[in-house]
């Protein structure tokens, strides 16, 4: 499996290098790219798109959100599927996605572990349980995160409004009102060099439920993308996400 690894420069982008110079799920970096110079000598980089040359299986992209415009343009012309592991894209960059699934299959998850989509469906079926509940969700990352919050606190978020259609997401608590009953809040914290730490709170008059899922090294992401990628393979046109592939298992 030959792929271009996007954002090559970044802490992530090298634990993807890392493993895929290991041979992890049969990768071979083929290529990197990434908006600043990088220097490796065991595949070439390169800081313009035009210039990228080469056979690629797949791309994972570990860089910013807004490089995706540019970075899908180069996929859909060379017909490449894209695991897209950024976060905090807008609106219009999201529908610009959808589109490029028309043409290539993309592969689209705001965490990248398996961790986290099974903490997603034990939360759904906590909402589903106790549907009278309060529900928090606290993450924690690390001070150099610029979103808050997080992609994957969002995911759980939208996650539990499957359950609860009338939800409505509160971001941070001030001000001086009760809580209402269809709130799911949403904290964010900041500090240090946390990797990931998501914890979804269910309370009832009686009881808490705390489910909660940490982050220990960087490397599990790197190797949930190459799972995307190996999993991305040979796939028609399409929008696939963590699920699908769980699912596909």
């Amino acid at each position: 499996m030959k792929i271009l690894i996007c954002g090559v420069g970044g802490r992530m982008g090298r634990e993807v290098a890392k493993l895929a110079l290991d041979g992890v799920r049969g990768a071979i970096p083929t290529a990197g790219y990434d908006i600043l110079p990088v220097d490796t000598r065991e595949f070439p980089t390169y800081t313009d798109w035009s210039a990228v040359t080469g056979e690629f299986d797949c791309i994972i992209d570990f860089s910013h959100h807004t490089g995706s415009e540019a970075l899908l343009a180069f996929a859909t012309e060379k017909k490449i599927p894209v695991v897209l592991c950024t976060t905090g894209h807008t609106e219009d960059e999201l529908a610009m996605i959808d589109r490029a699934a028309e043409q290539i299959p993309i592969f689209r998850s705001a965490n990248m572990s398996l961790g986290i989509a099974l903490l997603v469906e034990l939360a759904k079926m906590t909402a589903k349980t106790f549907p009278d509940a309060d529900i928090e969700i606290i993450e924690k990352h690390h001070n150099r995160k610029l979103d808050a919050p997080s992609g994957t606190a969002l995911l759980l978020a939208n996650a539990i409004k499957e359950i609860r259609e009338r939800a409505k997401f509160i971001f941070g608590r001030g001000g001086q009102a009760k809580r209402e009953p269809d709130e799911i809040g949403i904290h964010a914290v900041r500090m240090g060099n946390i990797i990931g730490e998501h914890e979804v709170i269910v309370g009832t008059d009686t009881q808490t439920i705390t489910l909660k899922h940490e982050a220990h090294s960087r490397a599990l992401f790197a190797e949930g993308s190459m799972a995307a990628a190996e999993f991305l393979c040979g796939k028609p046109a399409g929008l696939y996400d963590m699920k699908a592939m769980i699912d596909a298992d």
